[in-house]
């Protein structure tokens, strides 16, 4: 039974680190996009 949960936990583990570095991703795409539009608007 305890390995049951334990695997369960590691498995929730794997699947929100995986999420997160996705969204952090994500976010550095825009703000990178962000920037490129303000020194476009400024040439």
């Amino acid at each position: 039974m305890s390995t049951r949960i334990l695997t369960l936990f590691a498995l929730l583990g794997c699947l929100i680190v995986a999420g997160c570095a996705n969204t952090v991703a994500g976010a550095g795409e825009d703000i990178s996009n962000a920037g490129q539009a303000i020194t476009k608007a400024t040439k």
